[in-house]
Parts: C-alpha cells; sequence; structure tokens
C-alpha cells in the first residue's frame, strides 16, 4: 500500500506519449505553415514551377535522411532533449551548449514567431479578404494564439498531446482541400501553369539555399519525438516507426499540394500572394474561401502547440546536465508539466512577433538550426566510431549520415553568400555564446554567484510551485 502511494506521489514526466500520439506529433509539427507560406519562398529562389517541385521533393528526401538519422539517435541515447542532448553526448559539452544559446535567443523564438504570425495572417484573412489583414491585427491575434497554446502546455501533457492528435486530423484535412480541388483541375486539362517548367535561364542557383532553408522550414518537425524520447511508451519500436510512417506521408501530401498550388495559379500568382491558400481557394474552389483559412490557422495553432511541447523538454534536460539554470528542471507539484521551462519563451516570442517580418526570420533562424542538426547527424558518426560494440535496435547504413551531415554543412556554408546580412547576424548569435560558455559554464561560479542563484531559484520555486524531478526506480 504504501509503495503504491509512493509511486501515486511522485513528480516526473510520465510515458504518455504512445505510437499514435508520436505520429500525431510529428504530423503536426510538419504540416503547419510552412506549406502554406513556404511555397513562395521555394519558387522565388528557385527561379520555376519545375525547379521549385524539384527541391520540394529534394528537401523530403534530405528530412528522410535525417529523421532516419535521428532515430537511430533516439535509440542509441536514452535521453530527452532532441539535438542538445545528441549533440552533447557525441561532441561534447561547448558544442552542445552553443547550440542551447543559439536554440533558446535566436532559433526557437524565431520559429515559433513565424508560426504565430502564419496563424494569425490566415485566421484573419476571410475577413479582410480581397484586401490584406492589417499587420496590427495579425501581430495582437499571433499572440493570443501564441498565448493560449502556452497555458495550455503548463496546464497538462495529456491535453496537449490529444489537442496535438486532433489538430494532426484537421491539418490532413485542410490538405485534402486543396490536393482535391487542385487534381480535379490538373485532370481537366489545366496544365499551363507548367509550360517551361525547368527554364534554366530563370534558376539563379546562388539563391538555392534559401529555397532549400524555405522547403525544409516546412519538413521541419520530424526531429520532434527526440525531444520527448523519455516520455515515448516503448521508443526503440515507436520512434523509428512514427518518423518512417509520417515521413513519407508528409512527402506525398506536399508534393500533391504543389502541384495544385501550380495547376491553378501561374508564378507570378504565388510570388504575389501573402496568403497562398487563400489565393489557391479563390482560383480554384471559392465555395471553400471561409472553410479553408481556418482550418489552416488551426493547423499553424498545432505546429505551435507542437513547438512549445518539445522545446520545454530541450531546457528542462538542459538543466539537468548543469548548462541551464536549475530552475528550468523542476516540474509543477500537481500538473507534472515542466512549467518555468515553458514559460521562458514568453518575452523572446512576443518581441520578434512584435518586430519580426516571416521571411527574414525564416533565413535568419535556419542557419543556425541547419549547422547544428548537421553536428548532431556528425555526432551519430562519431558515436559509432567510439562505441563499436554498442548494438542499436535500429541502424541506418553510414552514407546515410554522411550525406546529410555533407548537404546541411555545404547550404549553410553557401547561406553566406545567398542572404550575407540574415545569416551574419545568425553566426553572430551563435559566437556570442563562447564567453559565456567560458565564463559560466567553464569556470566555477563564485561561492556569492553561488548563494545568490539558490535564493532566487528557492523564491522562485514556491512562486511557481515546482520541485525537482524525482529518479524513477520502479
Amino acid at each position: 500500500m504504501g509503495k503504491d502511494k509512493k509511486k501515486e506521489e511522485a513528480v516526473f514526466l510520465r510515458k504518455k506519449i504512445t505510437l499514435l500520439r508520436a505520429f500525431s506529433l510529428l504530423i503536426g509539427s510538419m504540416v503547419g505553415s510552412g506549406i502554406f507560406i513556404s511555397p513562395k519562398g521555394v519558387l522565388k529562389n528557385s527561379g520555376t514551377v519545375g525547379f521549385s517541385l524539384v527541391v520540394w521533393f529534394a528537401c523530403g528526401l534530405l528530412s528522410m535522411f535525417g529523421a532516419l538519422c535521428y532515430a537511430e539517435l533516439g535509440t542509441r541515447i536514452t535521453k530527452s532533449g532532441g539535438h542538445y542532448i545528441y549533440i552533447l553526448e557525441t561532441l561534447g559539452p561547448l558544442p552542445s551548449f552553443l547550440f542551447l544559446w543559439a536554440e533558446f535567443f535566436a532559433i526557437r523564438p524565431a520559429n515559433s514567431a513565424v508560426v504565430s504570425l502564419a496563424f494569425g495572417r490566415y485566421l484573419l484573412e476571410p475577413f479582410f479578404a480581397p484586401c490584406a489583414a492589417p499587420v496590427p491585427a495579425v501581430k495582437l491575434v499571433s499572440l493570443l494564439g501564441y498565448y493560449a497554446v502556452l497555458t495550455l502546455n503548463s496546464w497538462s501533457v495529456s491535453w496537449s498531446a490529444r489537442l496535438q492528435t486532433a489538430l494532426s486530423i484537421v491539418k490532413l484535412l485542410a490538405l485534402m482541400l486543396i490536393i482535391v480541388p487542385g487534381m480535379m483541375l490538373l485532370a481537366q486539362g489545366h496544365t499551363e501553369n507548367f509550360q517551361d517548367a525547368f527554364d534554366k535561364q530563370s534558376l539563379v542557383p546562388d539563391k538555392l539555399p534559401l529555397a532549400f532553408y524555405a522547403g525544409m522550414f516546412a519538413y521541419s518537425g520530424w526531429f520532434q519525438t527526440s525531444f520527448v524520447r523519455e516520455e515515448l511508451v516503448r521508443p526503440e519500436r515507436n520512434i523509428p516507426l512514427a518518423v518512417i510512417v509520417s515521413v513519407i506521408t508528409v512527402i506525398v501530401g506536399y508534393m500533391l499540394t504543389n502541384v495544385s498550388y501550380y495547376t491553378a495559379l501561374g508564378t507570378q500568382d504565388v510570388l504575389a500572394s501573402p496568403a497562398v491558400a487563400v489565393s489557391f481557394v479563390q482560383r480554384a474552389c471559392r465555395s471553400l474561401i471561409s472553410v479553408v483559412p481556418v482550418l489552416v490557422a488551426l493547423s499553424c495553432f498545432g505546429t505551435m502547440n507542437g513547438g512549445i511541447l518539445t522545446f520545454s523538454r530541450t531546457l528542462f534536460v538542459a538543466s539537468r546536465e548543469g548548462q541551464w539554470p536549475p530552475l528550468f528542471s523542476m516540474i509543477h507539484i500537481r500538473r507534472h508539466t515542466p512549467l518555468p521551462a515553458v514559460m521562458l519563451m514568453f518575452p523572446l516570442v512576443t518581441t520578434m512577433v512584435c518586430i519580426g517580418d516571416i521571411y527574414h526570420l525564416m533565413n535568419f533562424f535556419s542557419f543556425s538550426r541547419w549547422l547544428f542538426i548537421g553536428l548532431a547527424t556528425l555526432g551519430l558518426i562519431v558515436h559509432r566510431c567510439r562505441h563499436p560494440e554498442l548494438q542499436s535496435p535500429f541502424q541506418v547504413p553510414l552514407f546515410i549520415p554522411v550525406s546529410f551531415t555533407i548537404i546541411c554543412l555545404f547550404t549553410v556554408a553557401m547561406s553566406f553568400y545567398s542572404d550575407p546580412v540574415n545569416i551574419s547576424i545568425g553566426c553572430t548569435m551563435v559566437l556570442s555564446g563562447f564567453p559565456v560558455y567560458y565564463l559560466v559554464i567553464h569556470r566555477q561560479m563564485s561561492n556569492r554567484c553561488r548563494s545568490l542563484l539558490y535564493y532566487v531559484t528557492q523564491k522562485l520555486q514556491l512562486l511557481l510551485e515546482v520541485v525537482q524531478q524525482e529518479i524513477k526506480t520502479y
């Protein structure tokens, strides 16, 4: 009886994410704002319809390579934390801290701001059509949506996971409402927008890295299960199965969606549209004009939910590893959610939504994201060499992590030429973590600073009603 009571009262992150929820988390994270805003960025930087479709397929294939690498990492390294914990375990504390620094100050808030802005734009679009929605109104609605998801993730892991499952169905429905009318138009012989699809004169090779950034942004989310590794039921089986099925599903859906876009819209129509899905519906199926924007907005809402659910785990694990203040490794005593880690993103995302622009923010954070994802898969190669005796239940051919790592790092290097301003800002953000690491992490804090940190942590712990996670021994 006493043992059962102790088990009931223990405070830790429960294993509540089943295969279905893992699949929903991946679908819900990948299918969001990207497929509804990235077509413009891919087309602008690839030059023609044909080359843009090639970029979309290549991004899907690259995402599958990355997902397979992360599936193996997830079976080799049993901790949550995603990119951070993989870099820490394979390449060491300095690269992992630099990732954490860039993720907190650049990657995650900028990514969340992009998705939030897409949510606000699509939700308001039906009310202001055919005019564009006012920017202040878009930003206000974007912030309200983000705050709602923030509150939900602070309240319950189960409810946020259930919402993710429901919104995954909504996302697929939104895609189907674009794919079906598009395929019907294509079957009727509307192929005029595919003429000269591979006109080489329109191709601008030095802009291709930005096209890949836009495409990979749409697919980003294939790594989300790695952030919640410790909360997955049967992770050795469910991680590989969930990533393979979900990525294939999204590749097929994205290719059909883009073909549908180009069947109804010409190149100039896509480039001029602030909301491609709305322009498509206005041209192809006006009866859905009030339905599709709402479904797209809900898709973005699901992506925000998945992003908060997983990023809070990164800060949680980093605190446990001693590279982030200890408060952020604590869990709410009743809700069993990492409340401090969830709330930390509030001020940064608010700032970026207020001052940011979707496409500039996308280029800004993509540099850092793909640099560290490339380093994580490089870490898989290093881990294999260091631990040849370790038999992983899931293992990919060596050429997959090698190819993925080379492509990621090459794209990152080329992007300096494509967009030097935003990429330089992102690089500076990463490098600024060096002095912080050596002053705060590498060197031991003085007793006075340690006492002050302990005092502040205690006060905030009482205010937020959080405690340190207990080690589960049963």
